[in-house]
């Protein structure tokens, strides 16, 4: 298979949590990370054995941003065409939830480099030089009118280069704030787009589709329905090759039904469930589907071992805190044949 490099394209955070699973500042303390979706995106293909590039725009002469080129370096991870402009190093808090208290997440990101930068900021030409693959998501062209249009910029360059470009849709209500809605941008981008990733909420909130009796908040989930919301996003947006839809039934903080299907215009396929009943962290389990379908759209043999593969390394993920996925190739190939007993490894 292809090893040329996955690229992906967004903004990365210093992610701040509180120890265990105490409240912000129960102790005075955070365990300080760093996290973001198209980031979280590049460490799970690279640690999955594929090349991979991370592109974003970071304040210049700031400790933060060093540590952090170094953070991708450690995973293998190319950070060599991080652009260093004016703007500053964002910030998220998240509260992980346990049983019935939800986890919280709160943004201090306003005035990030990345929110700054507009078109021509980026030499899109250098960064796709020998790559393969180009990943983006619904996130960053959130975070101001100039970071859409470069946005846009990007996955127009990206196809200009004979890339495969992907597009986790993941609508962020609390980012859209510029004056422009959700749809208004991402019905653009989405014309550029050859494989897409959502769930229903993205769906309807980013693109406008929805089907009715489909309900992301919902504790159990028809399969059925979402085939028809495939149908519907395929049958809108012709240059699309598929889509998948994560399914996840939400029964409470600590325990969540996770699957996902995938409508490649020639079938349609659906996975196996998994009920992870203790749940460390959720944050990064939809990119590390996301990161495990890329990696298996370019590594495994067929569309369905793509989304199984998926399937299970974002089931791992949910055991582990922190953004990063952290499990190999044979790991995620372990949970697939043994059945994920937890039995101890010796």
């Amino acid at each position: 298979m292809s090893q040329l490099p996955v690229v992906t394209f967004g903004e990365i955070m210093l992610r701040l949590a509180p120890p265990g699973f105490e409240r912000f500042l129960q102790s005075p303390m955070f365990v300080a990370t760093f996290g973001g979706g198209e980031a979280n995106v590049a460490v799970s293909v690279a640690g999955f054995g594929h090349p991979a590039r991370y592109v974003t725009v970071l304040p210049p002469d700031n400790p933060i941003a060093d540590a952090f080129c170094g953070e991708m370096r450690r995973f293998n991870v190319d950070p060599a065409h991080i652009v260093r402009q004016k703007g500053r190093f964002g910030i998220y808090f998240v509260e992980p939830g346990a049983n019935q208290r939800p986890s919280k997440v709160v943004y201090d990101r306003a005035g990030s480099a990345i929110a700054l930068a507009k078109p021509g900021d980026i030499d899109w030409k250098k960064v796709f030089d020998g790559a393969g693959w180009f990943h983006i998501t619904g996130i960053t062209p959130a975070l101001s009118e100039s970071a859409a249009a470069l946005s846009i910029e990007s996955v127009q360059a990206a196809k200009a280069a004979g890339l495969q470009v992907s597009c986790d849709l993941n609508y962020r209500k609390n980012l859209w704030k510029y004056g422009k809605e959700a749809k208004e941008v991402m019905r653009e981008l989405v014309k550029y787009i050859d494989y897409a990733v959502a769930n229903e909420e993205d769906c309807q909130k980013s693109l406008g589709i929805q089907v009715e009796g489909v309900d992301v908040h919902a504790g159990t989930l028809d399969t059925s329905k979402y085939q028809s919301l495939a149908e519907r996003v395929l049958e809108t947006y012709p240059n699309l090759k598929l889509i998948a839809i994560t399914l996840r039934e939400s029964r409470s903080a600590s325990h969540n039904g996770w699957a996902a299907c995938l409508h490649n215009r020639k079938e349609f396929l659906t996975s196996r469930k998994y009920e992870i009943t203790h749940i460390v962290d959720r944050v990064g389990g939809g990119d590390s589907f996301a990161g495990g379908l890329i990696f298996g759209l370019l590594n495994l043999p067929s569309h369905r071992e793509a989304l199984e593969f998926a399937v299970a390394a974002s089931c791992l993920k949910h055991s582990i805190p922190g953004d990063f996925n952290r499990f190999t190739r044979a790991e995620v190939e372990g949970l697939l044949k043994e059945g994920g007993s937890g039995r101890v490894q010796r």
